[in-house]
């Protein structure tokens, strides 16, 4: 399977939403870039039963484009689908979602980055 496919567009995360918001959970987040910390989370909210729709939002300063994000965060098999999307098309697809079928997870993301930035630079500087 090209995993590429579980990349959709805001329209059609909406679509999905309507449809089946009961059966996902919605992850919004930076990836970037994509660590384990990530992985293990999104592996802790899949255990609950639910399909993940992960949207990947873009941070203040990117490392990695948001394609090559969303594409990485696609490869991910408890990943269902994957929305690449700026802050326009989040706010709908959070009210698609009841509250407690959200995760919030670019909150954390930032300061992992800055940590990450900070290990290669001591390192680099060795």
């Amino acid at each position: 399977m090209d995993t590429r496919e579980k990349i959709i567009e805001p329209a059609r995360a909406r679509e999905i939403a309507r449809e089946q918001s009961s059966r996902l959970t919605l992850v919004t987040g930076y990836f970037d870039v994509l660590r384990t910390s990530h992985i293990q989370r999104l592996r802790q909210l899949a255990e609950a039963g639910k399909g993940l729709m992960v949207v990947v939002l873009d941070p203040p300063q990117p490392i990695l484009s948001r394609r090559a994000r969303a594409e990485l965060v696609a490869a991910l098999a408890m990943v269902d689908y994957v929305v690449p999307a700026g802050q326009d098309g989040l706010h709908d697809l959070l009210n698609a979602f009841p509250a407690d079928a959200i995760a919030r997870e670019e909150v954390s993301d930032l300061p992992r980055t800055q940590e990450l930035t900070a290990h290669v630079q001591r390192r680099h500087s060795r």
